[in-house]
């Protein structure tokens, strides 16, 4: 999806011999998450990225779901998640169909003594409290407050905070994410009346390559179990390095919101999207400004999509009693709109400073035991007042 980054020293041509100093090949490895029919990168690894000398056994991390089927609107407090010290601990399955797994984590340390890999689902992790460092095979990506992380499936990773007050909500999704269709050219350039363009992408930066033998644990994981896998060598002994496919960076604050005289539809707010799914922001921006116009959403009916919003930071005109990290899921088949009074207390109104991460899925979600222990329960009531 990104667009073509070379990094470090790589040969004139793929798929030929690329001698090290001392005589010996570089290992090339081509990285793809979709074989051979789409975006690829070629690494150039000093050790053959196959040699593992053991494993651990594997253990079990699938959800755990408490509601499979139900039809009414619900709330979670996200900052209940309890902080953990391990980051893959801290994940916290909420929210989770076929298509994609949304997740909240609270790590308190960084993952010194271990990688990780998905194998089975790219990750869109949101920032939403700390900052620090996320180093990978290709490079380091820093990070911040309100950064969104796309990591490409089966890429090792670590991250490092800066300090232990972490907050993340992380999308994993079982196909591949990418800029919105509606936003490209034929040739895959980010088209004018995208919301954001390539110059807001942050590719990874600072290869450093690790000529390190030992042991690398690189904890895997596949089809709901975590595998511990041994490297003999360090995974970025990488020495460069090119091509589309890489992880990448992309701050919500340079997201820039489409207006217009009277409310804009959901669609607008358009960030990435996967198979079934899309991925909005929604950030501060001017309302509509026809001189009859409504600010506040207008009731919509849900047929098709559960929409499932994270509320970040800001005022939230169209919702009462919002808090940080909050997370409201309107499942398809009921409609829903604002909070009684929320329309009339929007007109006249000229901005919001909302900011919130939206994800609606084409396909319902089931809710995790985890999810039912962080519920507000009386939001489903809360249009009677």
């Amino acid at each position: 999806m990104p667009h073509y980054i070379s990094m470090g020293t790589i040969p004139h041509k793929r798929h030929t011999q690329f001698h090290q100093p001392n005589g010996s090949l570089y290992s090339e490895q081509l990285f793809s998450t979709e074989g051979f029919s789409n975006d690829y990168s070629l690494l150039y690894h000093i050790s053959p990225p196959t040699q593992i000398i053991g494993t651990d056994e594997p253990y079990d991390v699938l959800p755990r779901i408490a509601e499979e089927k139900m039809l009414k609107h619900r709330s979670f407090e996200g900052f209940k998640i309890k902080p953990e010290a391990d980051y893959l601990h801290s994940r916290i399955p909420v929210l989770v169909n076929n298509d994609c797994h949304i997740v909240l984590a609270s790590p308190t340390g960084s993952m010194d003594n271990y990688f990780y890999k998905n194998t089975d689902a790219d990750e869109v992790i949101f920032v939403h409290q700390g900052s620090g460092v996320m180093k990978t095979m290709y490079g380091e990506l820093s990070f911040g407050y309100g950064d969104y992380l796309v990591v490409p499936r089966g890429t090792i990773y670590q991250l490092r905070f800066d300090n232990a007050d972490n907050r993340l909500f992380i999308v994993e999704s079982f196909s591949p994410v990418r800029y919105p269709k509606k936003y490209l050219s034929p040739y895959g350039q980010l088209l004018e009346h995208s919301p954001y363009c390539e110059r807001d992408i942050r590719g990874p930066q600072s290869l450093a390559t690790r000529d390190e033998k030992g042991d690398f644990l690189i904890r895997t994981k596949k089809k709901g179990r975590m595998y511990g896998i041994h490297y003999g060598h360090h995974p970025f002994d990488v020495i460069g390095w090119d091509g589309c496919c890489y992880p990448f960076a992309f701050s919500i604050h340079d997201f820039e919101p489409i207006t217009g005289r009277v409310h804009q539809p959901p669609p607008v707010h358009q960030t990435f999207e996967g198979r079934n799914f899309v991925v909005c922001s929604f950030c501060p921006r001017l309302f509509d400004y026809h001189p009859m116009s409504i600010p506040a959403p207008y009731n919509h009916s849900n047929i098709d999509s559960d929409e499932v919003l994270y509320y970040v930071d800001g005022d939230f005109m169209s919702r009462k009693n919002v808090t940080r990290g909050m997370i409201t899921l309107h499942p398809s088949g009921i409609p829903h709109g604002p909070h009684p009074g929320a329309v009339q207390r929007s007109i006249g109104a000229k901005e919001t400073k909302e900011l919130a991460v939206m994800v609606d899925t084409f396909h319902p979600l089931s809710l995790t035991v985890e999810a039912l222990e962080i519920e507000n329960p009386g939001y489903t009531m809360s249009w009677a007042e």
